[in-house]
């Protein structure tokens, strides 16, 4: 059967963080059109930088860079963006994430994401399976800007921080980093991944989390957080991705954390899988 394309945005918000953004506005906008692409940037001291010519971009006040307030802040802004965006520009769908965030069909099947997101019947979100890309610190090198981020790490965490309803088709209200929807529950979408690159590089981690504009003073306890994923894939043996990441998605489908039923569980255990060839020239 064949769908009619759906009109889909994706929103994002950012602060110092060229490396990622460039990659994000290439990949987006060749999915989604960068007419359809929202960066809102935090802080009126950022600039604009020349690669998103073709995008809505827009200068926000500085939000609180306490970690806590400061996301919930964040989130409030771009939930009303994506209300906005389905109630008042005729979209039908809208995509949150972060800039280091990149939702990708899987390759075996041959489509795009406006394709494979407009043939999916969507009450109010959809979750992709959350891929964590680390580096592994025996295996791999310094991650190069100029090549393809896939083809240089191999290696990733199925975190359940990363399986979150990320595709909305109403106006809802997201939750801390995009990672529940308010009130609703979650469904995961099979072939569909929310691939995280922001622990693929240590050197660069430990570069930007050292920055005190960052986080309010506590650069170091979130670096140490973060380097959890790069830990997780260097100490343990990877497996299989098609069979793992379909048996993690029924785990998370059925395990839900006692204080959010909306948000997936694996109760501390850690999967480890090598991303499949395929995906390399994807990103």
């Amino acid at each position: 059967m064949k769908y009619e394309l759906k009109k889909i945005a994706a929103i994002t918000m950012v602060r110092d963080d060229d490396f990622f953004l460039r990659k994000w506005v290439d990949y987006y906008g060749k999915e989604l059109g960068r007419e359809n692409l929202y960066i809102l940037f935090d802080g009126e001291d950022q600039k604009v930088p020349d690669f998103c010519d073709g995008t809505h971009t827009y200068i926000h006040k500085r939000l609180d860079n306490k970690i806590v307030e400061g996301e919930r802040m964040r989130l409030d802004l771009l939930s009303d963006k994506a209300r906005e965006l389905l109630q008042e520009k005729g979209y039908d769908l809208v995509i949150g994430v972060d800039c280091d965030e990149f939702i990708i069909v899987d390759p075996k099947l041959n489509k795009g994401l406006a394709e494979f997101l407009s043939e999916q019947n969507i009450d109010y979100s959809i979750s992709p399976l959350g891929v964590d890309i680390g580096q592994h610190l025996e295996k791999e090198s310094e991650i190069d800007s100029d090549k393809n981020f896939l083809e240089q790490r191999r290696y990733a965490y199925l975190d359940t921080r990363y399986t979150k309803g990320s595709i909305i088709a109403k106006p809802v209200r997201w939750g801390r980093g995009f990672h529940r929807v308010k009130g609703h529950n979650f469904h995961i979408c099979p072939d569909l991944y929310l691939f995280h690159f922001g622990c693929i590089d240590i050197k660069r981690m430990r570069e930007r989390f050292m920055n005190p504009d960052r986080i309010g003073g506590k650069s170091t306890r979130h670096f140490n957080k973060r380097t959890k994923t790069i830990s997780i894939v260097t100490n343990n043996e990877a497996r299989d991705f098609d069979k793992w990441t379909k048996i993690a998605k029924k785990l998370e489908t059925w395990l839900r954390p006692f204080y959010a039923w909306n948000k997936p569980a694996l109760f501390g255990y850690k999967i480890v899988v090598e991303i499949p060839v395929r995906f390399q020239n994807i990103l």
